[in-house]
């Protein structure tokens, strides 16, 4: 059995193959366009090490075939789209993306390669996929609920997720019709509520340090999860410790290209915006969340130093439970099949989510100031 890891060599990639093998799971092909920085020594024992370029079909047809399971851990997801999913699946193989999201999911949805006995599990990672069901460990039934998130923190990126972020900054993309999220938006009352909520600066929010800035930002999967879920509200703020990687994101916002070469200096932009914030502090990556029901109030709060770690972390958890047939076949998204317990508990076994609190009062129970 062979499971196969496309972008090895990133930081998500690599931070996979270490958890991978830590689950047991042998037999790994890791895959990069330069295997020349794949770190040997530091693979398991009897690893293949392949070139592969993404962009290439005959060389992504030829890295997943043979394969019981191929893991994308490359990107961005939103140029590569279905790509990856398709070519494991034309190989017989089952997938897991640690991203990919409605734009791949919309695009594989009633295609016989997702129909033809094989699985396909999309959102992997930490965003959606852990996010969206750390409410469903707070509350079986979220029906009628308030869910209030806090996220953010400050790392540097990785550079397929500094292309992620800058492509998902516009609410739609004429060309092919996604739609990543809305600034301001927030779901009330059963549907999106465009200028819900506004920018607060220089606020003190509990669990992040000194005085930061929340944007609410309600992106597709949080309107999917307030949709099935059947929240009354879902109000999702990013926190921003600094103020670089949050005017900058604001500058470019309608600027970005969809094409690979022209985003490349948008995407080191984005990184050297992070890094600035980050000088001399401690990278941290924090989500609090707070659901609400007529009786009770319940919270978590995850705190990381590694927002990468937490998406490689989910993304073996949910290779691990394809591999052992607790997925059925089909198309899905990881948040709707993973149980939310299990992989809670499975982040945390794999060394990534050293802080995990969980917290219920009484809905008369006063919170103290600065409570999320």
């Amino acid at each position: 059995m062979t499971v196969a890891v496309l972008g090895a060599t990133g930081v998500v990639g690599r931070a996979a193959v270490r958890m991978l093998a830590r689950l047991g799971i042998g037999g790994l092909r890791v895959g990069a366009r330069d295997v020349a920085r794949a770190e040997r020594a530091a693979l398991p024992p009897g690893t293949e090490v392949r070139r592969v370029d993404a962009a290439d079909p005959e060389s992504l047809a030829e890295f997943c075939a043979g394969t019981r399971l191929v893991l994308n851990c490359a990107g961005p997801s939103y140029l590569l789209l279905d790509r990856v999913a398709r070519a494991a699946l034309s190989a017989g193989s089952d997938y897991v993306d640690v991203s990919g999201d409605g734009p791949a999911y919309r695009l594989l949805a009633g295609s016989p390669l997702s129909t033809g006995g094989r699985t396909a599990v999309l959102s992997a990672g930490m965003l959606p996929g852990l996010a969206n069901v750390v409410p469903r460990v707070l509350a079986g039934d979220l029906t009628g609920a308030r869910l209030v998130v806090y996220a953010g923190g400050i790392e540097p990126f990785a550079a397929a997720s500094a292309g992620d972020l800058a492509l998902s900054l516009d609410s739609s993309d004429a060309a092919d019709g996604h739609w990543y999220g809305e600034t301001l938006a927030a779901w009330s009352g059963g549907g999106r509520r465009r200028n819900a909520l506004s920018v607060r600066e220089d606020v003190e929010i509990a669990g992040f340090p000194g005085r930061v800035t929340t944007m609410p930002f309600l992106t597709a999967d949080a309107e999917r999860l307030a949709r099935s879920a059947g929240l009354r509200e879902l109000h999702w703020h990013n926190v921003f410790v600094g103020s670089a990687l949050r005017l900058t994101l604001t500058r470019l916002r309608g600027r970005v290209p969809r094409d690979a070469a022209a985003l490349t200096p948008i995407v080191e932009e984005i990184r050297a915006a992070a890094e600035l914030d980050l000088a001399g502090l401690d990278p941290f990556y924090l989500m609090a969340f707070t659901v609400s029901r007529p009786d009770r109030t319940d919270t978590a709060v995850l705190r990381a130093p590694s927002s990468f770690e937490l998406t490689a972390a989910t993304a073996a958890y949910t290779v691990d439970a394809v591999l052992s047939g607790t997925v059925a076949p089909g198309l899905h998204y990881a948040d709707d099949v993973l149980d939310p317990r299990g992989l809670l508990d499975g982040v945390a076994a794999l060394g990534a989510l050293p802080v995990r609190q969980i917290h219920a009062h009484a809905h008369d129970e006063p919170m103290e100031t600065g409570s999320l």
